[in-house]
């Protein structure tokens, strides 16, 4: 009985695949028969791929031990995924964002960390008569805003320390602005995993946020709940903090982030 191109061709693109990621995730030099041990291949079947993978630069082989690692273009192709993660961010949360949006039918946005503070880069308004003003592009106050704050809570203290460097704007008499009151905040919003403005930067305006990361663990957005001041208690009545966090989650995982350990 012929065989079936087709499916030899999938069987083999499988085991290219597989021997590539044997290499994960240390990129431990190995020979031929330990490969072929570590898959289950027949050594030939592994000689005959990696011969194949070292000519476009998948696998490189040590000229004196004769082991394999893997080749650069595994970098290139890496590189190329953290660019277009890095570019798209905003259309990748876009529907995250917007599906939260309808579920808890109230105005959801995505604010996004450029250089030492965040600029919200998305909103999708909610369907309620009465919504909060934003501003697509604005800058936001690092020392009051939520998606901010979120974000601050997982830097490293060195960062934070120079982040809290000066004098801030007092925006209402809600708005903290010593450097070791916001301090205590951002710990409290590491423990929680929630962060809560109330009142801050507009009296009549609170927000809460939860923060994004990226596949190096840095937090690189903030999903931010905006509503006015009176409908937040029955806001956090509901399980709209569980799916806060759900959401940024979920942005997050398709960012290739994932738990320490």
């Amino acid at each position: 009985m012929a065989k079936n191109p087709e499916r030899s061709t999938h069987a083999a693109v499988e085991k290219a695949l597989r021997l590539l990621k044997a290499f994960t995730p240390n990129n431990e030099r190995m020979g031929t028969l330990a490969l072929s041990k570590k898959l289950g291949l027949h050594p030939s079947t592994t000689t005959r791929l990696l011969k194949v993978m070292k000519k476009h630069g998948f696998v490189e082989q040590d000229p004196e031990t004769k082991k394999y690692s893997l080749g650069r273009m595994n970098l290139f192709l890496a590189q190329a995924v953290i660019e277009s993660l890095n570019t798209d961010l905003v259309s990748i949360a876009r529907p995250f964002i917007d599906n939260l949006r309808d579920r808890i039918r109230e105005s959801v946005g995505l604010e996004v960390w450029v250089g030492d503070a965040t600029t919200l880069s998305y909103v999708a308004p909610g369907p309620q008569l009465i919504q909060i003003s934003t501003t697509l592009g604005a800058r936001m106050p690092v020392h009051v805003a939520a998606g901010a704050r979120a974000i601050m809570a997982h830097l490293p203290a060195v960062v934070v320390d120079d982040l809290l460097d000066g004098e801030f704007r007092r925006f209402t008499s809600k708005t903290i602005t010593d450097p070791k009151a916001i301090r205590r905040k951002l710990k409290e919003i590491k423990r929680e995993g929630i962060s809560l403005e109330q009142g801050e930067l507009d009296e009549d305006v609170y927000v809460m946020a939860a923060p994004v990361f990226d596949h190096t663990r840095r937090p690189v957005a903030a999903v931010a709940i905006g509503v006015p001041a009176y409908r937040m208690k029955s806001l956090m009545r509901g399980n709209t903090v569980s799916l806060l966090k759900e959401t940024a989650a979920e942005i997050s995982a398709r960012l290739h982030y994932t738990e320490e350990g």
